[in-house]
């Protein structure tokens, strides 16, 4: 049986409905960088993790998803989800930037150098751990001192600092 024709309104209302659910389904799984432009350093820290390590690292600061949600279906280049992992002082990130990593088999060498990898390093170092599970004897990431690019500088030959150790604190004032 051939179906009667449809009414105007009928057509506009299905077609509104059409196009509101292509939208809003476009938008769905985008996320932007939530570092303010007000911190220039930190901000093009998370333009290139966006740029150069989204593709392992998961850091939502910088619209970031690359690390393996479920262990047993993880990839051999899934990094470690910086949302939950303490990476401070920033001598310990640039160490890693610069000889890819602590074991030095998966993450490139020097993936970003010279300013770019300062401000990745400042970047990670501000804003990694601030959705690490609270667990007793643990100190709080946002308790250990995030260090300074000096001595990062001074010292970047090799790790500096663990993330459990406590020194101060120096989280920026204005936390997003």
């Amino acid at each position: 049986m051939i179906p009667p024709r449809m009414s105007r309104p009928a057509k506009v209302l299905i077609t509104g409905a059409l196009l509101a659910v292509a939208a809003l389904s476009s938008a769905c799984g985008t996320q932007k960088i939530s570092v303010p432009k007000s911190q220039p350093v930190l901000y093009q820290g998370a333009v290139l993790f966006n740029q150069r390590c989204s593709g392992c690292h998961t850091l939502s600061y910088a619209a970031t998803h690359g690390s393996a949600q479920n262990v047993r279906t993880a990839q051999f280049n899934n990094g470690p989800n910086f949302d939950v992992r303490c990476e401070r002082p920033v001598a310990r990130v640039l160490y890693a930037i610069q000889n890819g990593g602590f074991s030095g088999a998966i993450m490139p060498q020097n993936i970003v150098v010279g300013e770019q990898a300062l401000a990745v390093a400042q970047f990670v170092a501000t804003y990694s751990g601030r959705a690490a599970p609270k667990i007793p004897g643990v100190v709080p990431c946002e308790q250990v001192s995030i260090g300074s690019i000096q001595s990062a500088l001074a010292g970047s030959s090799a790790p500096t600092g663990s993330p459990g150790t406590v020194t101060g604190s120096s989280t920026p004032s204005s936390t997003p």
